[in-house]
């Protein structure tokens, strides 16, 4: 009996995965989409959408706490975890058009999509075993993402662990969390917990937590959340761990060899991810791969020319709009003629932290490492008329420009500093000089309003040189 045919099999139903289905159907492809869990992936069910949904709660938790400061009494703060994890669902819901998860796979299938709830493997360059039945097909995409990095840890697996699978739905709140690894994701989970009633501690192997954001940012971020109570341990490598009872024991290893115990009640892993390529059968297909992720040219296509791989899988910068924008172009390619390079795009990122902390372009750091000459100009929001207003005052908006104007980077810290950023990416992506855009009106009071000040402090001469 031959295989059903598909001109398009999206493999991965994340939002990266969506998209390129979506637009595959749009241009009149037979369309199947593979999710061998839930639709939505990652982000969806286990990653961006419920920590950023649980990071509103908790803030609202701070805020309520710190009531006082604006003149209110709420005398009374408790926190119901079943109605929380209820609002993670309601608004994951919300995400998904008001359709409940068991029947997410409907309106793409209203789409003219075929959507399969099964493991996927090659057989072949043409073919797929999807479930316990082939497929054919004349395009794939693969955007099956990552999956967390288990460190070799002398009995963890034994002591047990939350990875963000788990830790995104709040099965519980220790009184005393070790978070192992100081990046973004480690960092939101920790002030996640930290809110809700946690003693936490992160361990990060590294010199400092958030090595890729700027440095001093970075810092600033790290000492307003020990403040808050977060406690960081950094050049600390976790060697063993044992457990006693409900206690975890963990040995950690400093830079100078000297050992300490730390007592915890859970861990939570936010270590790494590594590409979820086990048990795809992609030398069966002839696609090149290797640690790293898979290997594509310019054009989002693998070394087999009819299937292409976008986001985390590829190895490259890990963002949901980054596999969004990818999975469409690849579609595209796909239905084309001749494939077209996927652009370079201004690729912004946000740890959504409070204060948040984003960035799009390149640091400081990595201009001095260059030997490239800067300038930065800088706006606090101390200096903010909406920040006062709202008694959220922390962080500033930092730009690095060159000497003809050409914005180089922009960074900032603060309440919202993802909507913040956003004007500095349309600037950069449009090729606005930072002349323009301090010339631009900005409504008043606003915190974007710290966008045209930074600006305005590189072009009327009131910034810093570096390099």
């Amino acid at each position: 009996m031959n295989p059903k045919t598909y001109d398009m099999i999206v493999i991965g139903g994340g939002p990266g995965g969506q998209s390129a289905a979506s637009v595959a159907a749009d241009q009149g492809m037979r369309t199947a989409l593979i999710e061998r869990h839930a639709l939505g992936g990652t982000c969806h069910n286990y990653g961006c959408d419920p920590t950023k949904t649980l990071i509103d709660v908790a803030e609202r938790l701070h805020e309520a706490r710190r009531a006082k400061e604006f003149g209110l009494h709420i005398p009374d703060v408790q926190v119901d975890l079943p109605a929380v994890r209820q609002r993670v669902d309601q608004a994951l819901q919300a995400m998904r058009g008001g359709v409940a998860i068991e029947d997410a796979a409907r309106s793409f299938e209203a789409l003219g999509i075929d959507v399969y709830q099964a493991d996927a493997r090659f057989l072949s360059p043409t073919t797929l075993r999807v479930g316990n039945q082939e497929l054919a097909f004349k395009q794939a995409i693969i955007a099956v993402g990552t999956t967390p990095m288990i460190p070799p840890i002398d009995g963890l697996r034994e002591a047990g662990f939350m990875t963000n699978v788990e830790a995104s739905h709040l099965p519980a709140i220790p009184k005393r969390l070790a978070v192992i690894g100081g990046g973004s994701l480690g960092i939101e989970f920790a002030q996640i917990y930290q809110r809700f009633g946690s003693h936490v501690t992160v361990l990060e192997q590294g010199e400092r937590p958030l090595a890729t954001e700027d440095s001093e940012l970075a810092d600033h971020l790290i000492k307003l959340l020990d403040q808050e109570g977060i406690g960081f341990v950094t050049q600390a490598e976790v060697v063993h761990v044992a457990s006693h009872d409900s206690t975890r024991i963990l040995s950690i290893r400093h830079a100078n060899e000297r050992e300490e115990h730390l007592e915890v009640d859970a861990i939570l892993l936010a270590s790494g991810r590594k590409p979820a390529l086990e048990n795809l059968g992609l030398e069966l297909a002839g696609v090149e791969y290797s640690k790293s992720g898979i290997t594509i040219n310019p054009n989002l296509a693998t070394s087999v020319d009819h299937i292409w791989a976008i986001g985390d899988v590829t190895g490259g910068l890990r963002f949901t709009h980054l596999a969004q924008a990818q999975g469409e172009h690849a579609a595209r390619n796909a239905a084309a003629k001749h494939p077209e390079p996927f652009a370079p795009h201004v690729v912004p990122w946000v740890t959504f932290t409070a204060p948040a902390l984003a960035h799009a372009g390149v640091t400081e750091d990595e201009l001095r490492k260059r030997g490239l000459h800067y300038v930065v100009g800088r706006s606090a929001f101390s200096d903010n008329d909406r920040a006062a207003t709202m008694g959220l005052m922390n962080g500033e908006v930092k730009i690095l420009a060159n000497d003809e104007g050409r914005i180089l980077g922009g960074h900032v810290l603060g309440h919202r500093a993802g909507e913040v950023l956003a004007p500095i990416v349309v600037a950069m992506q449009s090729g606005m000089s930072v002349q323009k855009l301090a010339a631009t009106i900005f409504p008043y009071p606003t915190l974007a309003a710290a966008v045209k000040a930074a600006a305005a402090a590189i072009y009327n001469g009131a910034h810093k040189a570096g390099a």
